[in-house]
């Protein structure tokens, strides 16, 4: 059996799933995963049901909450204080958008967007995608390796290259999920991100930060835009925010529920799907506000305001915040984040290379040869610039991260938007156009980033 198909002792009888028109078609490139997780039916409550679809938001969830978004909350909230939360907002609302999109075209079409890709776009644009996608997934990847070797050696004092070694181990605890099946896997994320949320609900409390602060940074600041460090790290955590791969991601695990392939069973299962990636997401959103609230109220505040490194923000917080667990609480949380970006990381690889490419690989080749083209640079970083250097990789990874996203924003958008392949699920033209708006809002940004930048 392929390495990437779980082993399912729920799945039912047919592995084929019936179209939007009513047809039998074969299920899209799951790698076995396509009604694999079977829903409350019956009599079962609303609630119960709802919860047969909870769990693929919490996984797209994990990638906005990453390693990467550390580095750039850290340096938004002490050098900028509490001014960027409205681009944490804002790139959260357009997380939501772009999720829900995504499960659209998962769940109406029985495709994912890779494949969609696949089928619409002539062979040299889909390459070109996949190489921008298989980008964004190496530098997410990156900033995975990075946040757990800073969090080994921050908790248990494991050299810093001795943790980036370690972190190349992670693919046997994937391939060991994998096999349990599908719900262990999201199972295990949820747990970490408790891990997380709780931690940071901590440190905020004890940070307590002033509400009127709070609230003010929510508010746009025209200085973002004319401020050249604001706007590149504001686009960074853009960046961070937005993932690009958790777009193939997304449209595919959401397949994953046994939910009846006939336009209402399609329709009950989009508005749970999209209810549970806009919760999951709000805890996204708790999360990165968290980091940077914490960042402002402890390093900003105090006249601490180069504070950008994981490394410098760990030292700090415990005797800033008077909480002598606070740098433990801090560290843990960023193994969890680490740990929980190298699952969803593995797996989204693996949609993004079959879908492009139709090309499956075992799951355990696909996540050594991800991790180890990551690795390397980490490895030649460190050894050049130490510390620093690794924290500013962590930031030009999420740059990078922004710059890919046009590339899978703009296909989710004309394929949703496509009334033929869509069919009655295509998207409102008030939705279409705002989709527009926010796919137009990422090209200017970008394109000022590289105007500033050259």
């Amino acid at each position: 059996m392929h390495a990437m198909t779980p082993r399912n002792d729920d799945a039912p009888p047919s592995t084929f799933a019936p179209a939007t028109d009513g047809s039998t078609t074969a299920p899209s490139g799951d790698q076995g995963l396509t009604g694999s997780v079977r829903i409350a039916t019956g009599s079962a409550t609303w609630f119960r049901r709802f919860l047969s679809f909870v769990g693929p938001g919490y996984m797209v969830s994990v990638g906005y909450m990453d390693p990467g978004n550390w580095a750039t909350d850290l340096q938004g909230g002490s050098a900028f204080g509490y001014r960027l939360l409205c681009v944490i907002l804002l790139s959260n609302l357009m997380a939501v958008l772009l999720q829900a999109l995504s499960a659209r075209l998962g769940i109406a079409t029985g495709r994912d967007l890779a494949q969609s890709c696949r089928d619409r776009f002539p062979p040299v644009v889909n390459l070109l995608l996949w190489v921008t996608c298989e980008i964004a997934i190496v530098a997410c990847d990156l900033a995975e390796v990075i946040g757990t070797a800073v969090a080994l050696e921050l908790l248990f004092h494991i050299p810093l290259l001795g943790g980036v070694c370690i972190s190349g181990l992670d693919a046997l605890l994937v391939l060991a999920l994998m096999s349990r099946g599908f719900r262990y896997l999201e199972a295990f994320v949820m747990a970490l991100l408790g891990v997380i949320a709780v931690c940071f609900a901590i440190q905020v409390a004890a940070a307590a930060p002033p509400l009127a602060g709070v609230l003010n940074g929510l508010l746009p600041h025209a200085d973002i835009l004319t401020d050249g460090p604001m706007l590149y790290v504001a686009i960074s955590i853009i960046g961070a925010t937005v993932m690009p791969h958790n777009l193939y991601l997304h449209s595919s695990i959401v397949q994953t529920r046994a939910y009846a392939r006939t336009e209402g069973g399609r329709r009950e299962a989009l508005r749970w799907a999209t209810w549970d990636s806009t919760i999951a997401l709000t805890l996204a959103l708790f999360v990165n506000a968290a980091i940077l609230i914490v960042a402002a109220a402890a390093f900003h505040t105090t006249g601490h305001r180069g504070v950008s490194e994981i490394e410098d923000a760990y030292r700090l917080l415990s005797p800033i915040l008077g909480l002598s667990a606070a740098s433990m609480l801090f560290g843990l949380a960023l193994l969890a984040a680490g740990t929980n970006s190298t699952v969803t990381g593995t797996l989204a690889g693996q949609i993004v290379m079959e879908g492009f490419l139709n090309l499956r690989i075992p799951n355990w080749a696909r996540r050594l040869l991800t991790r180890g083209i990551a690795i390397v640079p980490v490895i030649a970083v460190t050894m050049m610039y130490g510390h620093q250097g690794v924290g500013r990789l962590l930031i030009a990874s999420q740059v990078v991260l922004s710059l890919q996203l046009p590339f899978a924003v703009i296909p989710l958008v004309i394929f949703v938007s496509d009334r033929r392949r869509m069919g009655t699920f295509a998207i409102s033209r008030p939705v279409s156009a705002l989709s527009w708006a926010v796919a137009l809002l990422i090209l200017l940004l970008n394109g000022k980033l590289l105007f500033d930048t050259l």
